[in-house]
């Protein structure tokens, strides 16, 4: 008895240190060559779903094993009496026959003569296999040896769970990595990393005052025009901070009806309103350890203003209906394109706030001040619509780069997106159709501009449209082409590269109905 445990204590320790069943399988059948008279080892798994056995490791012991046979079908009447006889724990052992009359010998594998052993490992409810030992050298297994092998059945049932949870997990990453591709594919990307185009050129200046206010925790204000990238500056602060590894949270603050944004913000109890099923957690609060980022700061009630001002102060807030106040642990990035001193000495907002909030701020400058940048902007927007769009990678030619200097941008890097977007469908992967895309807005006195051959000449404040009138006709440019959509990948938020949410905001803003699209 004291043999027989220290035998299993050894199989348990192999079954236990190896990962792979593969390599615990050849280290148990060594281990095994003094007490069995075994010229090679098999573990198989039963397969029900398909019917079949599947050899999952071996061993043999003059040297590395080779299965014969990886996967064997089974028939069904084959199936239930191996199953049958797996349920009722037995081992078998005997001469192999050419018939195979019991349902034991199924299991082995054709071809192979001689003695065998088999007995069942794992469990029938979810996992199910087979340890074959064979003897091919005239050699027989006794009662004795059944009694071992009765013995093994736990570690190789233990290392057969692990082979299965192993291929489990293997078959999960597969999964996520090829979602995972997917989702790259379909943002046009290689890599999850932001790239920040012009960090060394254009925005030299901008990812400077980045690196020295992103490892401190002050309240950081991105001014810029819409479309100059102020979500990916607000996501390198973040990711240059102590709090990288927390999460990042961007909050439209336009796009959210002035009703909610307090319990969209800093949460709600049960019960604290009508509709108020459960407790919600704010943004606030799921930003906790990280970054909270308010885009468009400037469109902010005024309450809201008020309770924001609070959490900046002292870390506390409290949740719509609640009775106790909540710390966080947040840093607050705000970006807005309006000019919030102007709204300040108007009284649209709060002046304490805005004291608060501009404590570092960053100005991103527009594209038509950092031209020197449209090349490799456009080159990079040009790859990422072939990966998108399953096309051929073309490259800006150097008359493309001449239109698209020439152009001034109104809607900044985002409108140079759309426009290469564009370019590269029109173009079908033979080349960027850029002047075709550009045309497209022809009817703009800053795109005839654009088209002119030459230099664009300097002409007077009186002849430029004041920007909301460009962004409502853009806007409405981008209506009449969908036809009055705004969702999914025909709408007008796709075709413009912005959030459904945030365009009808900007559309209830500059008095834009869609129905007169349709």
């Amino acid at each position: 008895m004291e043999k027989l445990q220290a035998v299993l204590l050894n199989v348990w320790r192999e079954a236990c240190r190896h990962i792979e069943i593969s390599e615990s399988t050849e280290a148990i059948t060594s281990l095994l060559l003094k007490h069995l008279p075994v010229d090679q080892l098999l573990v198989r798994r039963i397969d029900r779903p398909r019917s079949c056995l599947e050899t999952v490791a071996g061993g043999i012991p003059d040297g590395e094993w080779r299965d014969r046979e990886t996967r064997t079908g089974c028939s069904a009447s084959h199936l239930r009496g191996l199953l049958a006889w797996h349920r009722r724990g037995e081992v078998g052992q005997g001469p192999l026959t050419g018939e195979k009359p019991e349902a034991w010998r199924v299991a082995v594998p054709d071809g192979v003569g001689g003695e065998a052993m088999v007995s069942p490992i794992g469990d029938l409810a979810g996992l199910a296999g087979v340890v074959i030992f064979l003897a091919a050298r005239a050699r027989t297994f006794t009662p004795r040896h059944g009694e071992l092998a009765a013995a093994l059945r736990d570690p190789f049932s233990a290392a057969l769970a692990n082979d299965h949870q192993l291929r489990e997990l293997a078959t999960l990453r597969e999964a996520a990595e090829a979602q995972n591709k997917s989702l790259l594919a379909r943002m046009g990307r290689t890599a999850l990393a932001d790239t920040i185009v012009g960090a060394e050129s254009g925005l030299r200046a901008v990812m400077d005052r980045v690196a020295v206010v992103a490892p401190s925790d002050v309240p950081v204000l991105i001014f810029g025009e819409t479309g100059t990238g102020k979500e990916l500056v607000a996501r390198a602060i973040h990711n240059r901070s102590p709090r990288s590894a927390g999460p990042i949270i961007r909050v439209n603050c336009g796009a959210i009806p002035p009703e909610l944004i307090d319990s969209e913000l800093f949460g709600h109890e049960r019960g604290a309103f009508t509709g108020a099923v459960e407790t919600r957690r704010g943004w606030f609060e799921r930003a906790d350890g990280g970054t909270l980022f308010l885009d468009e700061l400037g469109e902010m009630p005024a309450a809201a203003q008020v309770r924001l001002l609070r959490v900046l102060q002292d870390g506390w807030l409290e949740r719509v209906g609640g009775k106790h106040p909540i710390h966080v642990d947040v840093r607050v990035v705000a970006a807005t394109h309006q000019q919030l001193a102007e709204m300040v000495a108007q009284g649209t907002f709060r002046d304490d706030l805005w004291y608060r909030i501009s404590v570092f701020p960053i100005v991103l400058p527009p594209l038509r001040e950092r031209t020197a940048d449209v090349a490799e902007l456009a080159q990079h927007f040009a790859q990422r619509a072939a990966i998108r769009f399953g096309l051929a990678a073309v490259s800006p030619s150097p008359e493309d780069i001449r239109l698209l200097c020439a152009y001034s941008w109104p809607g900044n890097v985002r409108e140079l997106a759309a426009v290469i977007d564009r370019a590269a469908i029109l173009g079908n992967g033979n080349c960027l159709a850029v002047a075709q895309a550009l045309g497209g807005a022809s009817h703009h006195p800053i795109a005839q501009r654009a088209h002119r051959a030459g230099a664009v000449k300097k002409e007077s404040t009186s002849a430029i449209a004041p920007l909301n009138t460009v962004i409502r006709d853009h806007i409405e440019s981008a209506l009449r082409a969908t036809r009055g959509r705004i969702e999914g990948p025909l709408g007008a938020a796709a075709a413009l590269q912005v959030n459904p949410h945030t365009l009808r905001a900007r559309m209830r803003k500059l008095g834009i109905n869609w129905q007169q699209f349709r």
